[in-house]
C-alpha cells in the first residue's frame, strides 16, 4: 500500500471533518474556573453566575487575527448587553504591553479584558491557556468559549464565527443536546481515525487489509453521519489493491454522485490527485486512470477553469491517460494561472509542462507525417 495515499486520504478525512485530537473540554462541559491574575478593563468577574452567559475569548497583542476581531466582538457586546464578554490575554511575553494595548484602544475594545494567571513568568503555563485552550486542544489563537446560563460550554470556536450561536444561545434557541450529541460523536470519529492510522500502517508492512477494512465497516455503522469519510477511506484502500479495482470504481462513484464530496472541487482533486500523484509508487490501473481523468475534469469546472492546483492535476490525469496534447494545453493553463498564487514558487508546476512537451513531441517524431 502507497505511504503517500495513505497520508493524503487520512489529511483529506481530516480536514473535511474537522478533525483534532482527544478534547477533555468539549461542548456540553463544565467551564473551568475562571483564573486570571487581574482585570485590565471592566468589573472582576469572580466566577460564573447561573443564569448568566459569558463569553470567554482567548487573545493576544501580538496576534494579528486576534487583533481583528476585537471590533467584532466590540459590537456583540454592545448588541448582547446581557452577556458578559471576556477578552483573555494569554501567551504575552510582556504582560506591561497589554495594559498598554487596551488603554490605546479605548472604546475600540469595549468590553471587560483580562491577564492570565502564569505562574513563574511562563506564558505558556497559565493557568487559562492550560485550563481552556490546551484542555479543548485548541492549537491557536483567537478562539471563543461560550459558557451557558448552567455554566456549562454551550460553544467553542473562532470569534469571527461567534455572532449565530451566540444569537442562539441567548434566545434559548440553542439546541445544546444536539450540539453535545455532535461533540461526542466527534471525538469517536477522532478515535476512529487514531485506531485506523495504525491499521493502515499495519496494512502496509502485512499486506493484509482485512482488518481495517472490518474497522471501517464497523465505523460507518456506528457512525453513519461520517459515512463519505469512511468510504473515501476504503476507496483509498481497494483502489491500492490491484485485486480491488472494481470495487474502488464502485465507491469512487458514490463519492462522486454525493453532494458533499461530488460538489467541493477540493474533495475532487483530493482523490484525483491520490490517484495520479507523481509520488505514487506504482502506476493505478487503467480504469483507475479514467476515473480521476472524470473527477479532475468535473473540479476543474466547478472551478471554472481558474484553480491552478486542480488543473494541474487535470493535466496530469491527461498526461496518464495518453492523452498528451490536453495535457500540455492544460499544464499551460497552470503557467498561466500560477501569478499571486501558492504554486507560483513550485519549480515542479514548470517542470512538469516541460516533460509533458517532451513526450508529446516525442509522439509526434515517432508518428508519421500525414498527407
Amino acid at each position: 500500500m502507497n505511504r503517500f495515499l495513505i497520508t493524503a486520504v487520512m489529511v483529506a478525512v481530516t480536514i473535511q471533518s474537522g478533525w483534532s485530537q482527544s478534547q477533555d473540554l468539549i461542548i456540553g462541559s463544565k467551564a473551568p474556573r475562571l483564573q486570571v491574575k487581574k482585570f485590565i478593563k471592566g468589573e472582576p468577574v469572580t466566577g460564573f453566575e447561573k443564569g448568566k452567559i459569558y463569553v470567554v475569548e482567548l487573545w493576544a497583542t501580538w496576534c494579528g487575527p486576534c487583533r481583528a476581531t476585537i471590533p467584532h466582538l466590540t459590537e456583540l457586546q454592545k448588541e448582547h448587553k446581557e452577556v458578559t464578554i471576556i477578552g483573555v490575554a494569554v501567551l504575552e511575553e510582556d504582560p506591561d504591553e497589554v495594559s498598554e494595548f487596551v488603554e490605546k484602544m479605548g472604546e475600540k475594545m469595549n468590553y471587560r479584558v483580562a491577564l492570565d494567571l502564569v505562574p513563574d513568568d511562563d506564558a505558556s503555563e497559565g493557568a487559562t491557556v492550560k485550563n481552556w485552550m490546551e484542555a479543548a486542544n485548541r492549537k491557536g489563537i483567537p478562539c471563543s468559549f461560550v459558557v451557558n446560563g448552567d455554566g456549562l460550554v454551550a460553544w467553542i470556536g473562532h470569534p469571527g464565527e461567534l455572532a449565530e450561536p451566540l444569537d442562539l444561545i441567548t434566545r434559548g434557541k440553542w439546541d445544546l443536546v444536539a450540539e453535545i450529541r455532535k461533540a461526542k460523536e466527534a471525538k469517536r470519529f477522532e478515535e476512529y481515525l487514531v485506531q485506523l492510522r495504525k491499521l493502515f500502517g499495519d496494512a502496509e508492512e502485512n499486506g493484509d487489509n482485512r482488518e481495517l477494512l472490518k474497522v471501517l465497516d464497523a465505523a460507518t455503522k456506528e457512525l453513519p453521519d461520517r459515512a463519505l469519510q469512511f468510504t473515501m477511506l476504503k476507496f483509498q484502500v481497494f483502489a491500492s489493491d490491484k485485486k480491488s479495482v472494481d470495487q474502488a470504481l464502485t465507491l469512487g462513484g458514490q463519492l462522486l454522485d454525493s453532494e458533499e464530496i461530488g460538489e467541493d472541487p477540493e474533495a475532487l482533486n483530493n482523490i484525483a490527485w491520490m490517484l495520479v500523484s507523481p509520488d505514487r509508487e506504482t502506476k493505478p490501473d487503467a480504469k483507475l486512470l479514467k476515473f480521476a481523468l472524470k473527477v479532475s475534469l468535473k473540479a476543474d469546472n466547478l472551478t471554472k477553469n481558474q484553480d491552478p492546483s486542480i488543473a494541474d492535476t487535470l493535466a496530469k490525469a491527461y498526461f496518464d491517460n495518453g492523452l498528451l496534447e490536453k495535457a500540455v494545453a492544460t499544464q499551460e493553463r497552470v503557467v498561466e494561472l500560477l501569478p499571486g498564487t501558492q504554486l507560483e514558487d513550485d519549480p515542479t508546476v514548470k517542470k512538469r509542462l516541460r516533460q509533458y512537451q517532451r513526450a508529446l513531441e516525442a509522439a509526434k517524431s515517432d508518428t508519421p507525417a500525414k498527407k
